[in-house]
């Protein structure tokens, strides 16, 4: 699968973005993070889903156009096997090259779980939960699933709703959608460093001890 990270913003939406992070924690003790990543999982067994289930009619079918019915003879049926197996190896390779195709053989429970669990891994192992005030947001971007996750240290956590973040997660979504992610995440960001500016306002000697944002591979 292409690196649906990269493409997702151009250089000069990346350069916009971090500059509204930057911009947004001089107003804030807070810290933000926005990270993009390509897919939170590889889902493996999807391919093999979705090649089993377009595989086994194409090869029963040229099977039969081929060498008569299948059931007469078990020369069809090495025949019928032999097709399988080349029409399964195209097909596994041309869903797992096709983020749309590949979706299908997803349930929403496997994206929302693999997601979340991929952004919490991310919030810790990026650091976050490291800051001094222990006021760091995590906004996570997961392009193949069309996921949006927000993640707040306990500090914030206590006081700003789940309310909140699931209305940004909505408008952040919304905007990708619509083919408009760079303004929606900056936007979003925007309404963070306001809500954050409220409960943790910039302190004396303030230091940005996170980077502002990351693409790569959760």
């Amino acid at each position: 699968m292409k690196n649906l990270a990269e493409t997702l913003l151009s250089d000069t939406d990346q350069q916009r973005i971090e500059t509204v992070v930057a911009a947004t924690e001089k107003r804030t003790a807070g810290e933000i993070v926005c990270m993009i990543v390509s897919s939170s999982y590889h889902y493996a067994m999807a391919n093999v889903l979705g090649a089993t289930a377009f595989a086994l009619p194409m090869a029963l079918l040229a099977a039969h156009f081929l060498g008569g019915w299948l059931w007469i003879g078990t020369q069809n049926m090495w025949l019928f096997l032999g097709l399988f197996a080349i029409f399964f190896a195209l097909l596994h390779w041309i869903i797992g090259s096709c983020p749309t195709l590949k979706r299908l053989f997803i349930s929403r429970r496997e994206i929302d779980e693999e997601v979340e669990e991929a952004a919490v891994n991310s919030f810790f192992r990026k650091g976050l939960y490291r800051t001094r005030d222990a006021n760091g947001v995590l906004l996570f971007i997961s392009v193949f699933e069309h996921k949006v996750w927000l993640l707040a240290d306990k500090g914030i956590h206590e006081k700003i709703s789940q309310e909140e973040w699931n209305r940004l997660v909505g408008r952040i979504t919304a905007g990708i959608r619509k083919g408009q992610g760079a303004e929606a995440i900056c936007k979003a960001i925007q309404d963070i460093g306001v809500l954050l500016q409220t409960h943790f306002p910039i302190k004396p000697g303030d230091t940005d001890e996170l980077k502002n944002l990351i693409i790569g591979d959760a």
